[in-house]
């Protein structure tokens, strides 16, 4: 019997164990608000995709492989964070006014990626916006990363 065992179990394979994921920093607090502000339309076009790959490489001056690694990190945090807020008080506790609307300016970019306006983006916007310091949504936000 144990030796029909041995052989059943090799069949069985567990599966792998995960890596904890790690604390985010203002920098995957970012990444991890751009996939959530994409996936507000319950929808994450591979423009998105693109686009925030592009954004995190110029923001941190990292290459493209890096930044779909750091994207990656950033869609398996955004998918256990309960709600925007963490990230958003991340970004605010440790950036400066100018850098929290640079990062508006990047959410605000992967907002019209894929070309097309959705209120529930806008609402995400919006509450991110709060949540950084800024009592309205700025009127500049396009500037910045909307032609890359």
């Amino acid at each position: 019997m144990e030796f029909i065992d041995r052989i059943l179990s090799r069949f069985h394979k567990s599966a792998p164990v995960q890596a904890p994921l790690p604390e985010p920093d203002a920098n995957m607090a970012l990444g991890a608000l751009m996939i959530r502000v994409a996936k507000a339309d319950k929808s994450y076009a591979v423009e998105e995709i693109a686009k925030i790959d592009k954004i995190l490489a110029k923001l941190f001056d990292i290459n493209p492989v890096e930044a779909a690694k750091m994207r990656a990190l950033c869609e398996k945090l955004e998918a256990k964070a309960p709600h925007e807020g963490k990230f958003a008080k991340l970004i605010h506790d440790s950036l400066d006014e100018d850098k929290r609307l640079n990062a508006l300016r990047a959410l605000h970019a992967v907002m019209h990626a894929d070309g097309i306006d959705r209120p529930e983006e806008e609402t995400v916007l919006q509450e991110t916006s709060l949540a950084l310091g800024f009592a309205t949504l700025p009127t500049n936000l396009s500037e910045g990363f909307e032609k890359q």
